[in-house]
């Protein structure tokens, strides 16, 4: 450094004053500093960790069997129920609508050889009650509806709920009494051992 200089710097410092080296150092690290913000500011986001989301498990739709039902008893149940919701009936007589299902047909959609046309539908096995046919084993010769219409578990089932409609207090019948009122069946006592497993199905049903 040059004698100037020198002392020039001397009576900066001697009268407490920042010498003009000193502020151009400053202009520089001030520049500096300006100039990495800027560039910070300007930089791209790291775009965020895309999510990993396990995909909510759908709730199943299908009834599990319950009671000792096998899966095709279980569908028939479930048919007879939904029918009684269509046909804005109470659990109660949903309950006796399976009682009597399980008593006539055991919860199978039956076809007879006495009614041949009722073979050409969907079912599950054959009776022999004169030409009773379906879940309800409803008359063929009676009132119930067509072949089709008894050999189809929700219109099968329709009918049966329409005839129990038609029973004067049923709402107030043992569950069994209000069965055979619509059934008239050669046994009349048959239909109540049915209620324990029937009320089983249904709560099932609802709490799914």
């Amino acid at each position: 450094m040059g004698l100037l200089a020198m002392t020039g710097a001397i009576a900066f410092a001697a009268l407490g004053l920042t010498s003009p080296a000193a502020y151009a150092a400053n202009d520089v690290d001030a520049a500096r500093a300006l100039a990495e913000a800027a560039a910070a500011a300007s930089a791209p986001a790291p775009s965020p960790a895309e999510k990993s989301e396990t995909p909510a498990k759908k709730k199943s739709t299908e009834l599990k069997p319950v009671a000792g039902l096998t899966k095709t008893q279980m569908r028939n149940a479930i048919a007879i129920i939904k029918a009684g919701q269509e046909a804005k009936l109470s659990g109660r007589a949903q309950i006796i609508a399976l009682m009597t299902a399980m008593q006539e047909s055991g919860l199978r959609n039956l076809a007879s050889p006495v009614v041949p046309k009722s073979l050409k539908y969907d079912h599950e096995g054959t009776g022999s009650d004169h030409d009773s046919v379906g879940l309800f084993q409803q008359r063929a010769s009676g009132s119930w509806g067509t072949i089709k219409e008894i050999m189809t578990p929700r219109t099968s089932a329709l009918a049966f709920y329409d005839g129990l409609k038609g029973v004067d207090d049923w709402e107030d019948m043992g569950m069994g009494e209000a069965a055979q009122t619509v059934q008239v069946s050669a046994f009349p006592f048959a239909y109540d051992k049915h209620e324990n497993v029937a009320r089983k199905v249904v709560a099932a049903y609802y709490d799914n």
